[in-house]
């Protein structure tokens, strides 16, 4: 299964670093959005995160310019994946959302190509059942931020064929990164075992126990974590961890997944963490 034509669907912090990646080690690029405006931030991002490494020197100016001249731009979806080689979704956490989109790439790349998603919790089998090549869908969760991170997570759906899988493993290696193979579960591994922490973290905060600077020290100096969790909940973004952890609990259904009050309750406020400027701390 031959690929070098790649739609990435979402032009958000983890489209365009996967987009950049992509484009970086040689594959031509569509990054595809609603909106314009999402399209021309994503790509003032890639231009700026592929400086910062010229400026390091772990790139030439020229790879630069190759790596930003493989990348086009489209707001037409169903028009996006017509020469699609392979196709990776990197939308906004929510189902309903990822529903529409499978159905409309499902009808729309040509048959055969693999369906991608980056969700972070979401079931791959119920996205594979939007479409009618549930054999040819599988998830691709890259982590934040795309250009910096080893680890890709490799979701099985139930029916993801091995040649599939075998398919993106190969084509995870390829952009340098490091596949770990997972079977579908709410949460996959990262989340379910990240998410209850960053949550527990929040009940300190609430009830008092400690301040989110003092909760961030301990876990980075008496655990060896390199940020501590109420900054990585900041950077992730407080409404993506309470999606996940509704995820967790209702796919589980185990009250340990349950998010905590406090964070619902900021979420509600629009304290999102990093992108809007303020969550457990100040941007």
């Amino acid at each position: 299964m031959s690929i070098k034509n790649i739609t990435v669907i979402g032009a958000g912090t983890m489209g365009n670093g996967i987009a950049h990646v992509f484009a970086q080690s040689g594959y031509d690029v569509t990054l595809v959005d609603v909106a314009q405006a999402a399209l021309d931030k994503a790509i003032a991002t890639i231009t700026s995160n592929l400086a910062r490494q010229v400026k390091k020197g772990t790139l030439t100016e020229a790879d630069q310019a190759a790596t930003l001249a493989r990348i086009q731009t489209q707001t037409d979806l169903a028009t996006s994946v017509k020469s699609a080689d392979f196709v990776i979704e990197a939308a906004t956490e929510r189902f309903d959302l990822k529903k529409v989109i499978f159905a409309t790439l499902d009808a729309n790349a040509p048959a055969g190509v693999i369906l991608a998603t980056n969700t972070s919790s979401i079931s791959v089998t119920e996205l594979a059942a939007c479409t009618g090549r549930a054999s040819h869908v599988i998830g691709m969760h890259f982590f934040n931020p795309v250009p910096v991170m080893k680890l890709v997570e490799i979701i099985r759906g139930l029916a993801t064929t091995d040649e599939v899988y075998a398919t993106v493993k190969a084509l995870t290696e390829a952009v340098g990164k490091t596949p770990v193979e997972v079977n579908d579960s709410p949460g996959f591994v990262s989340n379910r075992v990240l998410m209850p922490m960053i949550n527990e973290a929040i009940y300190c905060v609430m009830e008092g126990v400690a301040t989110p600077e003092d909760i961030d020290t301990v876990m980075k100096l008496g655990m060896a974590h390199p940020m501590g969790p109420l900054q990585l909940a900041d950077f992730i973004g407080l409404d993506v961890c309470l999606a996940i952890l509704n995820v967790l609990h209702e796919g589980l259904g185990d009250t340990k997944y349950r998010a905590c009050p406090l964070l619902k309750k900021m979420v509600a406020a629009g304290r999102l963490g990093k992108k809007s400027g303020q969550g457990f701390y100040k941007y």
